[in-house]
């Protein structure tokens, strides 16, 4: 179970290098950070640094979400690798994304999460991961 993926792929229309910053600046993090429609702004605080932490708390409702990690690889404008903890993740549970430059004004993300505790941990965050790319073009374009 644990070995549960999602994979998605998202065009961001902005160039590379901004689209890649936009993922380690929290205040450009924190427009877009958002898994379900209408939520409003996450918290966050990073260290954006390979072995550098974060801690974005998202807000639904009266409810706030804490998730956290570790910046495991950042190669600019390329890729970045980072660990993923939430009340719904499992131990190693890691997110990478690949960035490929499309034109000066067009990036193609490629994200890949794995492990998740059950299939229908997996579905929420399949739909929450492209609801956070779809913002993520909206906050950039």
């Amino acid at each position: 179970m644990s070995d549960l993926t999602v994979k998605t792929n998202k065009t961001i229309h902005a160039p590379i290098e901004k689209v890649f910053d936009a993922w380690l600046d929290p205040k450009i993090l924190s427009l877009f950070m958002m898994p379900m429609p209408g939520m409003p702004e996450s918290d966050v605080e990073n260290d954006a640094r390979e072995g550098g932490d974060f801690t974005i708390v998202m807000h639904a409702g009266d409810a706030q979400l804490p998730h956290t990690g570790t910046y495991l690889e950042i190669n600019r404008p390329d890729k970045l690798v980072f660990s993923w903890a939430s009340h719904c993740s499992v131990d190693n549970s890691i997110v990478t994304l690949n960035f490929t430059k499309i034109d000066d004004n067009k990036t193609n993300i490629a994200l890949s999460h794995v492990k998740f505790i059950d299939e229908q941990t997996r579905a929420d965050h399949e739909g929450g991961w492209g609801n956070i790319l779809d913002k993520l073009n909206n906050v950039l374009s």
